[in-house]
C-alpha cells in the first residue's frame, strides 16, 4: 500500500505536531507518523515562553493551551545556602503573551494532536516507524515498518535529538555532553504550594524546583558518577535527594522520575535535499534556559510557511533554504546561552561557585534589572533569508537616538481595534498571513496592479492602521479588501511604534518577521525586492 501527501512528518511531537497544524491550517495534505503507539508521557520541557505562545495564537489552538500554563513564571538563581544570586522576571507584553510560563508538556501535546482533527488534509498514524527514506526527482518516498510505502513531496524529520532520520543521512551532530547526567521527579499534590521556580547552584549538588499547573511539582538534581538509572527506582536514594526540600519525602505522590543526560549539539545542515530536520532532531540544548521546546517551536514556525508556498507553487523551492539560513544563527545562539547557564548553575567547584556568588553580589542595578527582564535571551534577528534591509530614510524627522533597524525581527503584537471598535489582540485583529501594514494611509494608494494580484494570490492582508478617534470615520472610507484598525495610543501602542521610527510601512511575513520596513511611498519597490527574497513570482 502506498500513501501519497504533500508533507511527511516523522515524529508526533510538539515540533511535528505543531508543524502539522500549521500545514493543516494553510490547506496542505501531511501526515504525521510516530513509531511509538501513544503520545510520550515523560517528563520533558515545562516552559513556554511568548513566541511559542503566539505560535500557537497563530495556530489557532491559544485558547486550549493556556488553561496548562503559569503566566510570569518567576525564577530565582539561589546558591548552595539559598541566597538569591539573580531573579528573572519579565512582565512585558511585545508580543501579546507572558514571555515565561510554566506548563505542562504532555497536555499542550495533547492540545496539539487533537487540534489536527480540525482538517480534514492532516493526519497522524501512531505505531508507524520509518525504516528508509529514498528521495527521487520529484519527492521521497518513506518505507514504513510494516512494509507500507508513503509518497511525499517533502519530509521532515521531527523525531527527537537521537534523530534516526539525521543518522541516516550522515549529518553531523557537533557538540558536547555533560559528564553528569541528572534524575527529573515530578509529583502530583505539590508540597511546598508556591508558584515559582528555583535553580539551585548548590556545590553539594544542584538542583532545580518548579511548580507547574494543576499542582505538579517538579525536581531535578544533577548525579554524580555512579550514580544513575538503577538509582531512579531506589526510593532510599530519591527519598534522600528529596529530604532538604520537603518535610516528608515517603509521603510524596510521585508521579514520575527518569534519568536524563545534557546535550548541547547542533546538526551540521538542516536540509538535504527534499528532506529536512526540526526541533531536536536538529539541536539540542541543557534543560535549565528552558527554550528547547521553545526553539523547536520557532523551527515549525519558520518552516511551515515555506513549505506551504512551495508545494502550492507560489513560491520556489529554493525558499526551503532560507530555514537553516535563518534558524541556524538563533539556535546557535540559544544552545551557547543554555549551556552557559547550565555550567553557572550546576558547577560543583566550590572554589567557582563562590567566584560565582562573588560576582553576583557585586552586580549593579543595572545589571540586575537586566537579568529580571531577561535580557540575556538572544531574540530572533535575520540578517539574511526572507528579509530586505533599506537605506534609513532622511524625509522623517528621527528622534534624537539610534534607531534601530527592525527588518529581520519579530513584528510587536499591541492590543488594537477590530473595524467595529472591539479590543483585541493585533493578530486578531488583522488576520493571519502575510501583511501589509500603513500608518495612516491605504496601502493600496502605493501598490501597483502587479503587486496587487501577487498579494491576493498569497492571500496577504492589505492593513490600514488609524488611531482609534478616525476609526469610524476611516472604516466608512476603505478601500475593498484593506482591514481597518485602531490603535490605542499609550507607550506599547502601534503609533509609539512608528512614532520611533523613520518608516511608515511594515512588510511582515507570516511568522510574523519584518520582512522590510519603509516609507509609504517606497512601499511597492520594497515589496518587489521583498517577493524576491522569497523566491515568489
Amino acid at each position: 500500500m502506498t500513501t501519497a501527501c504533500d508533507v511527511l512528518v516523522v515524529g508526533a511531537g510538539p515540533v511535528g505536531l505543531t508543524l502539522a497544524n500549521l500545514l493543516g491550517q494553510q490547506g496542505v495534505d501531511v501526515l504525521v507518523v510516530e513509531r511509538e503507539h501513544e503520545l510520550i508521557d515523560y517528563p520533558r520541557a515545562v516552559g513556554i515562553d511568548d513566541e511559542a505562545l503566539r505560535a500557537m495564537q497563530t495556530a489557532g489552538l491559544v485558547d486550549e493551551v493556556l488553561p496548562h500554563t503559569i503566566p510570569d513564571q518567576k525564577i530565582y538563581m539561589v546558591n548552595g545556602d539559598r541566597v538569591i544570586l539573580s531573579e528573572v522576571n519579565p512582565t512585558t507584553r511585545e508580543f501579546g503573551w507572558p514571555r515565561r510560563n510554566g506548563f505542562v508538556q504532555p497536555l499542550v501535546d495533547q492540545v496539539l494532536l487533537a487540534g489536527l482533527d480540525r482538517f480534514p488534509n492532516a493526519t497522524a498514524r501512531f505505531g508507524a516507524e520509518v525504516t528508509g527514506l529514498a528521495e527521487e526527482a520529484d519527492g521521497v518516498v518513506a518505507t514504513l515498518a510494516n512494509g507500507e510505502t508513503v509518497r511525499a513531496t517533502y519530509v521532515v524529520a521531527a523525531e527527537g535529538g537521537a534523530s534516526p532520520t539525521r543518522k541516516r543521512l550522515g549529518i553531523s551532530f557537533e557538540g558536547e555532553t555533560r559528564p553528569s547526567d541528572g534524575i527529573v521527579i515530578d509529583v502530583a499534590n505539590d508540597p511546598i504550594g508556591t508558584p515559582h521556580a528555583v535553580f539551585g547552584g548548590d556545590p553539594a549538588r544542584s538542583y532545580a524546583s518548579i511548580a507547574l499547573p494543576h499542582g505538579i511539582r517538579r525536581w531535578e538534581f544533577t548525579l554524580f558518577e555512579g550514580e544513575g538509572e538503577a538509582d531512579v527506582e531506589n526510593d532510599e536514594f530519591v527519598f534522600g535527594l528529596l529530604a532538604p526540600h520537603v518535610p516528608d519525602p515517603s509521603a510524596l505522590d510521585i508521579i514520575r522520575r527518569r534519568v536524563y543526560r545534557h546535550h548541547a549539539r547542533i546538526a551540521g545542515r538542516f536540509r538535504q535535499g527534499r528532506i529536512f530536520l526540526a526541533g531536536d532532531a536538529a539541536h539540542v540544548m541543557p534543560v535549565v534556559g528552558g527554550q528547547g521546546w521553545n526553539s523547536g517551536i520557532r523551527d515549525a514556525f519558520n518552516l511551515s510557511w515555506k513549505l506551504a508556498a512551495t508545494v502550492k507553487g507560489l513560491a520556489a523551492d529554493s525558499l526551503l533554504d532560507t530555514y537553516e539560513t535563518e534558524r541556524l544563527g538563533h539556535v546557535t545562539q540559544m544552545v551557547a546561552v543554555s549551556l552557559g547557564m547550565a555550567k553557572e548553575m550546576t558547577d560543583h567547584d566550590p572554589l567557582k561557585a563562590a567566584e560565582r556568588d562573588r560576582i553576583a553580589a557585586n552586580r549593579t542595578p543595572e545589571e540586575r534589572e537586566a537579568q529580571r527582564r531577561q535580557a540575556f535571551k538572544p531574540q530572533p534577528k535575520f540578517d539574511r533569508g526572507v528579509v530586505v534591509h533599506t537605506p534609513l530614510p532622511t524625509f522623517k524627522t528621527l528622534p534624537d537616538r539610534d534607531v534601530p533597524r527592525l527588518a529581520g525581527s519579530i513584528f510587536p503584537q499591541p492590543t488594537a481595534t477590530d473595524a467595529d471598535g472591539v479590543e483585541m489582540l493585533l493578530d486578531d485583529a488583522t488576520g493571519q498571513g502575510w501583511r501589509i501594514l500603513t500608518w495612516n494611509n491605504d496601502p493600496t494608494a502605493f501598490l501597483s496592479d502587479r503587486r496587487l494580484a501577487t498579494l491576493d494570490r498569497l492571500g496577504a492582508r492589505l492593513v490600514q492602521m488609524v488611531p482609534a478617534a478616525q476609526l469610524p470615520w476611516a472604516r466608512k472610507r476603505a478601500t475593498a479588501g484593506v482591514t481597518v484598525i485602531g490603535d490605542l495610543g499609550g507607550e506599547s501602542g502601534l503609533r509609539a511604534w512608528f512614532d520611533a521610527r523613520p518608516v511608515g510601512a511594515v512588510i511582515v511575513r507570516p511568522d510574523h518577521v519584518i520582512a522590510a520596513e519603509c516609507l509609504s511611498q517606497e512601499l511597492d519597490d520594497v515589496l518587489g525586492k521583498v517577493f524576491e527574497a522569497a523566491c515568489i513570482a
